[in-house]
């Protein structure tokens, strides 16, 4: 069994329908599919910024639902951490000084602890790190 993991723009795709994502994401099994801890941070970051941000109370309560909506959809997913063997990839490839950004490496090293494919649009940095597997859903 392949195990495939959503970087965060996959998964922010998946959460709006787009095709041909969600048809080939919904021809898989779920136990196939994975999100990371990492992918969640970036997430409830951006919900949280959004409501430090609302100017009304009706923006607010938007913001507020849209959260909501979001932790629900994230607890529908399985959740890879950044575990012990994650933290030594993750070490390994800093040591190796490899440009990428930092959260990107993090869900790169979960990738790669658990020798899963990457779902990205972003090849371009992903690429530079050694041994993963990418793979791009969105055509």
């Amino acid at each position: 069994m392949t195990l495939f993991i959503l970087d965060t723009d996959h998964l922010s795709l998946y959460q709006r329908g787009v095709e041909p994502l969600l048809s080939r994401l919904l021809s898989h099994p779920p136990n196939e599919l994975a999100i990371t801890i990492i992918t969640i941070e970036e997430q409830l970051r951006g919900r949280l910024a959004q409501i430090r941000k609302a100017t009304t109370a009706a923006h607010l309560s938007e913001c507020y639902r849209w959260l909501g909506e979001t932790v629900d959809q994230l607890a529908r997913l399985p959740v890879l951490y950044f575990d012990g063997t994650a933290a030594t990839v993750y070490e390994r490839l800093l040591s190796q000084k490899i440009r990428i950004g930092t959260q990107d490496l993090r869900i790169a090293s979960i990738a790669l602890s658990q020798s899963a494919v990457l779902l990205t649009r972003n090849s371009q940095d992903f690429s530079r790190v050694p041994g993963l597997q990418l793979d791009d859903w969105t055509f």
